[in-house]
């Protein structure tokens, strides 16, 4: 075998269909396109979400409410979650990374006061807190400092 000898097996390969090249290709005239209508025309496409002068989707359904670019997105951590994965006095949003509690420190951290009551005194440092989980932190003998 030769590299110059190299052919595609017979049948794997088609030729494309040329188009308007005359009435004994078979393909002449109309090439393909049929008569007359918007289809026919050169330019003639006709873009995927049109409904043919129907009003369209997106102009029917109601828009409600807004975006607010202002908003701060926060990862919130429960205090049910810091029993058996802190293992420091001191909480921090690297010691929350590393316990697996949140993904990203670049952004705010909530601690959120759901769960039982924390079983020891934690020094928790965050940007934010619930009523309910400064008191427990405080209740447990720990303090709830914001960032």
């Amino acid at each position: 075998m030769q590299l110059s000898n190299l052919r595609y097996s017979k049948g794997s390969r088609k030729d494309r269909k040329r188009v308007g090249r005359g009435p004994g290709s078979g393909h002449g005239k109309t090439a393909c396109r049929g008569h007359k209508g918007q289809k026919s025309r050169s330019g003639g496409s006709i873009p995927a979400w049109f409904e043919g002068g129907q009003m369209p989707l997106q102009r029917r359904v109601p828009k409600r409410g807004f975006t607010n670019i202002f908003r701060k997105e926060s990862q919130i951590v429960n205090l049910a979650d810091f029993d058996g994965r802190i293992t420091g006095e001191m909480v921090n949003p690297e010691a929350l990374k590393e316990a697996g509690l949140i993904k990203n420190l670049n952004k705010p951290v909530k601690i959120l006061g759901n769960g039982e009551s924390l079983k020891k005194a934690y020094e928790v440092h965050a940007h934010a807190f619930s009523k309910s989980a400064i008191e427990k932190i405080e209740k447990a003998g720990g303090k709830a400092i914001t960032l």
